[in-house]
């Protein structure tokens, strides 16, 4: 069963729970599907009937109504009067890129923690007011006061997780747990890897007990040389094309997000998923509200709506990305919810970190930002490797655009003959 099919039969059960949980109080409503907690609904929002805000978030991470799950962003808009245009970015640099360019202008953003750091230090991000969004007491101490924002002026927890291995049982021998798998020799062209530098330099970094937040140029030149050594064995450099590769089997291993391999596990069970015994990184996606937003209530609103235990469930059912709301997480049927994607679901999401990595200060497997200079010295760093690296997938793209250009110049050159031909004749 579609994992948004099962959140939509589970809502009704879940409100239920939720009272008994998170203190959370269903509002009156002639909605059967949906409801937010009373405290949500009890705010006067008539003020903003009509505005609209700018949402930028990335893909597939929202309930958005796509396989009878509940569309969040309809239902605010339903509540509240405020129409939400939503759109949508693949990475934090494309994300910081277009903040920084100016060239549109947004009301939220969901970048993560060390992106965070950086927006923050650059003061593109407003300051919150903490009395329009209540629904704050629902986060998790564990997700307050993080090294990015150490009192939670500028940023609201809204998910976490951290970055594994995924491999298909039926194409990979053995029980792994190295981050090794992805440099073994005998699954050659079956290999997919991070199409984004600190991913895939993080990566490199654990194998080897690197600091992933070093600024030695010497060690990221060793991150760099174990990547190189990597690139014969990859198929492609990939973000979400990772999901059909994984699920067709066309790939055999992917280092992903934890959430994610919950996606694809649900249209493949062959493919299975761990934490690599050498470290791995952290991160916490938080939402904001960037200095150019056109209504900063408004905004906060949407973040406490989004807060909400009720929002914040269909949310995580949808995304399978670990929750820090404790309205969610203390919800039995959300439990159960994730043992019908996964046995190991929650576990998977939200592990034993004691047990998992002992003796480790988590804070280092946080990604923390770069000087101008530093990051101009990765992405140098990776731009060369990609040079080098001649992926299968680009390798496939050259040639056809090559092929393109090719049939073209014929057909371009056919046709100026044939003028020509005509007009000796005519003349």
């Amino acid at each position: 069963m579609s994992k948004k099919i099962l959140a939509f039969l589970m809502a009704a059960m879940t409100a239920a729970a939720l009272v008994l949980t998170s203190g959370c109080s269903p509002a009156d409503t002639t909605d059967d599907e949906f409801e937010v907690c009373s405290e949500t609904a009890s705010i006067d929002y008539s003020e903003f009937a009509g505005i609209t805000l700018n949402v930028y978030n990335w893909g597939e991470y929202i309930s958005d109504g796509s396989e009878g799950s509940v569309n969040v962003n309809k239902e605010f808009t339903k509540l509240t009067g405020i129409k939400v245009n939503y759109t949508n970015y693949t990475s934090n640099e494309d994300m910081y890129a277009k903040i920084v360019s100016g060239g549109a202008s947004y009301d939220i953003i969901i970048p993560s923690d060390y992106m965070i750091q950086r927006l923050v230090a650059e003061n593109r991000l407003e300051k919150l007011d903490f009395s329009n969004i209540p629904n704050y007491k629902y986060i998790d101490s564990l997700y307050r006061d993080l090294y990015f924002d150490p009192s939670n002026e500028y940023s609201v927890p809204y998910s976490f997780g951290m970055v594994g291995v995924i491999y298909n049982t039926k194409m990979v021998e053995g029980t792994p747990d190295s981050w090794g798998l992805l440099w073994d020799q005998k699954y050659a062209g079956n290999i997919l890897m991070f199409n984004n530098p600190r991913d895939a330099f993080a990566i490199a970094q654990f194998y080897q007990g690197i600091d992933v937040n070093t600024t030695d140029l010497n060690e990221w030149q060793k991150a760099y040389d174990k990547l190189l050594e990597q690139k014969s064995l990859v198929k492609a450099y990939v973000m979400d094309e990772v999901f059909n590769k994984m699920e067709s089997g066309a790939a055999a291993i992917a280092p992903y997000y934890a959430g994610d391999f919950l996606s694809m596990y649900e249209n493949n069970q062959d493919l299975a998923f761990y934490y690599p015994k050498e470290g791995t990184n952290v991160f916490v996606d938080s939402i904001c509200i960037p200095k150019n937003c056109g209504n900063k209530k408004a905004a906060e609103l949407y973040i406490n709506f989004l807060l909400d235990p009720n929002v914040a469930l269909q949310n995580a059912e949808t995304i399978c990305y670990a929750c820090p709301n404790n309205g969610v997480v203390e919800n039995e049927e959300y439990k159960e919810f994730l043992s019908e994607l996964h046995p190991d679901a929650f576990d998977i999401l939200y592990p034993d970190m004691d047990a998992l990595y002992p003796d480790v200060d988590l804070k280092n497997y946080y990604f923390h930002d770069f000087s101008a200079d530093m990051h101009k010295s990765i992405n140098d760093l990776w731009n060369k490797l990609k040079i080098e690296s001649g992926d299968e997938e680009s390798s496939t793209s050259s040639i056809y655009i090559i092929c393109g250009v090719v049939i073209v110049l014929l057909v371009v050159a056919y046709v100026i003959s044939r003028i020509k031909k005509k007009k000796r004749e005519e003349a």
